[in-house]
């Protein structure tokens, strides 16, 4: 944050205890890193071009999360909020569709990898 931020836009991402009806044990991130850290850093360049954003953080843990753990953290800040939400959606949409992290599913009748991009 700037003393020039009118808005602060934060993104937390949760484990949830159920997917299409199937509950949930835990889930399983895995990432290929020196990749996904380049394309989370052209991510914050291209949303430094499109927004006047101020600062931006993106984080994302790998490894085993259990439910209500957090494995993604986008915050975004801006002299609107308009700006910082726009950012912040553009942020997380982009992270999921580019970043090489996968995502296993663990169930309580087995396991699924769910597509890094959808």
């Amino acid at each position: 944050m700037t003393s020039q931020s009118g808005g602060i836009d934060v993104f937390i991402g949760t484990v949830r205890n159920a997917t299409k009806s199937k509950t949930v044990i835990r889930l399983e991130f895995e990432a290929y890193e020196p990749m996904a850290i380049k394309e989370m850093h052209k991510i914050a360049d291209e949303a430094f071009s499109k927004w006047p954003v101020q600062k931006l953080l993106i984080h994302h843990r790998t490894g085993v999360l259990q439910i209500g753990e957090v494995p993604v953290i986008i915050a975004v800040s801006c002299a609107h909020r308009d700006a910082a939400f726009e950012a912040c959606r553009y942020v997380i949409d982009t992270l999921k569709q580019t970043v090489p992290i996968w995502k296993k599913e663990i169930f309580e009748d087995g396991e699924v990898w769910v597509a890094a991009h959808p």
